[in-house]
């Protein structure tokens, strides 16, 4: 190390020597700005989490063109769209196709544990609204009663899952009906459910009898190839008697939702002052660090101040004892931040990970509060006078 550092800062690695002159300090200061980054790394962590978990159910549909009630910030929330601004949707030329959907949470007993499912209520004679990877099987809604499980949910086991198919199918009550999943396809437990779950819009209502076939959650549309979606959302503003109604594009709708979860939702807003918190404590915990090193140091930074070195000398050697503190803090801190978010993605089925975009995030931002904090330590002895040190 002591030749590495020789070679990058072209010098004797003062800095270095000086950390590791007291090891107990030195790994006490490793071992917070380790925790610090854990901190970062969990809250960060959940945020990407709900963020996929967020925008994961607008994967399953394939639409240009959502329309939903004012109150809908988020595509399970908000009041019901009476289907009749779809027909006066079709009056646009742009315009193909349209469908409703029907979202609620649909209660299972699974043994010891109630799980809740977010179930969609399709048409199923048109799959064309519905991802490729689960259009295949939309046709099997056309039997009353029949469902496609999500076969990651939670309290559903893999090997359950797996069995699932036509030729065995599984029955399972919920809503005082009787329900029979004969396929299955991948979605996974978020924040608002335990996983997903398609059926006929009919089976639907049959489910849920307040609910009418006029007033489904949300209206989709499908435009012709080619069509600019953005003038088609234009016009329908005007064309449409309601205006009230969200008009959007598909991609809008799902981006607004997650500024609404990350931002309005309290949830969003506590993991992000998690964040906050994470990157305060590692600035403190550096800060400290550095200062008190300057402070024991001071009689020989004095010296060096009275031979002409000038500020920069001393501005490097804590900008490097700040960058060893923040790159060897840093690799312990992605060790274990991962080995956590990888149990706690295994204990809730959240799609927690460490990703590469998260990791260099966290470094390139632990060396600048490191460097940071360096900065502001060395405050106390440029305004110190060499004469009054001894």
């Amino acid at each position: 190390m002591n030749r590495l550092l020789q070679w990058l800062f072209g010098r004797l690695p003062i800095g270095w020597l000086q950390l590791t002159h007291k090891r107990g300090r030195f790994f006490a200061a490793l071992s917070g700005v380790a925790f610090a980054n854990v901190l970062v790394f969990v809250q960060l962590g959940i945020m990407n989490s709900m963020a996929t978990a967020t925008l994961r159910p607008y994967t399953f549909f394939n639409a240009d063109i959502m329309i939903s009630a004012a109150d809908a910030n988020a595509l399970a929330e908000g009041g019901n769209v009476a289907r009749q601004w779809m027909l006066q949707a079709f009056a646009d030329p742009d315009v193909i196709a349209g469908t409703g959907l029907f979202i609620a949470n649909a209660p299972l007993n699974r043994g010891d544990t109630d799980i809740s499912l977010t179930t969609f209520g399709v048409d199923p004679g048109q799959p064309g609204f519905i991802a490729p990877q689960i259009a295949g099987d939309i046709g099997l809604l056309q039997v009353q009663d029949v469902a496609i499980l999500d076969r990651l949910a939670r309290g559903i086991s893999k090997d359950e899952a797996a069995a699932i198919r036509p030729q065995t199918p599984l029955s399972f009550e919920t809503q005082t009906r009787t329900l029979t999943a004969l396929t299955t396809f991948a979605g996974g437990g978020g924040f608002g459910g335990d996983g997903y779950m398609f059926v006929s819009d009919q089976t639907f209502l049959s489910l849920f009898t307040s609910r009418s076939s006029s007033a489904p959650d949300h209206i989709l549309l499908r435009l012709r190839p080619g069509a600019d979606v953005a003038a088609v959302v234009d016009r329908l503003r005007g064309l449409i008697s309601d205006t009230t109604l969200r008009i959007r594009s598909y991609g809008d709708a799902a981006q607004e939702d997650l500024r609404h979860q990350q931002t309005k939702r309290p949830t969003g807003i506590i993991f992000g002052f998690g964040v906050l918190i994470g990157v305060l404590v590692g600035l403190v915990i550096v800060y400290q660090v550095l200062s008190a090193d300057v402070a024991d140091h001071l009689r020989e930074y004095a010296t060096f101040k009275a031979m002409g070195y000038g500020p920069g000398f001393f501005l490097g050697i804590v900008v490097e004892e700040a960058l060893v503190l923040g790159i060897l803090g840093f690799l312990p801190g992605l060790a274990v931040g991962t080995a956590i978010l990888t149990l706690m993605g295994k204990a809730t089925s959240l799609p927690l990970a460490m990703t590469t975009g998260m990791a260099v995030t966290v470094f390139l931002g632990t060396v600048l509060f490191s460097v940071l904090s360096g900065v502001i330590a060395t405050r106390r002895l440029a305004a110190a006078d060499p004469a009054d040190l001894f």
